[in-house]
């Protein structure tokens, strides 16, 4: 019979095997927690809608030396797209025929600006952060514009641009947020 130690120690690990176990059939399900500033912390499903303005979207960033730098300093994540990035979770707020502008007061869709998007300079630790500027600009068939509309600090379209709709891997519809 096992001492008390090793039964906290079979407990524990039978906990963990719960947690792991319910983690991937949540997975498998299309559940996603999302833990971020982006979007609504909580709870999401992937969505076969599809991925429209104004809908929540599961994205991989593109390669690229911008977001190699993004990952350097903690904006995302490592995980599983390609070039080691974690998933964004962003709002789809334009796409094909909708002109967008981002000035130092912030991102405008069709002449409306939307809140929260001032690009900031500098991030949390001084460092300067890219800026993504343009006129007026009308997205093309391939591009759409990701956002945060929750909060000043998020790394999105401000500073990154446009992104090719390719990136999208799935739309994603609220469960549980808070």
């Amino acid at each position: 019979m096992p001492g008390p130690v090793g039964r906290i120690a079979a407990g524990l690990a039978l906990a963990g095997v719960v947690v792991l176990a319910g983690a991937a059939l949540a997975q498998a399900a299309g559940v996603r927690i999302n833990t971020t500033r982006s979007i609504p912390v909580g709870l999401y499903r992937v969505s076969r809608a599809p991925a429209m303005p104004g809908a929540y979207v599961l994205v991989c960033p593109p390669p690229t030396p911008l977001f190699d730098e993004a990952r350097a300093r903690g904006y995302l994540g490592a995980g599983f797209c390609p070039g080691g990035y974690g998933y964004l979770m962003k709002r789809l707020v334009a796409a094909q025929g909708d002109e967008i502008a981002v000035s130092d007061v912030g991102v405008s869709v069709n002449g409306v600006l939307l809140a929260l998007t001032a690009p900031r300079a500098a991030d949390v630790g001084g460092r300067p952060l890219p800026r993504w500027r343009t006129g007026p600009y009308r997205l093309g068939a391939s591009e759409v514009l990701l956002m945060s509309e929750i909060s000043a600090t998020s790394f999105d379209a401000r500073y990154f641009g446009p992104l090719p709709r390719a990136q999208i891997v799935t739309a994603l519809a609220p469960v549980l947020t808070w």
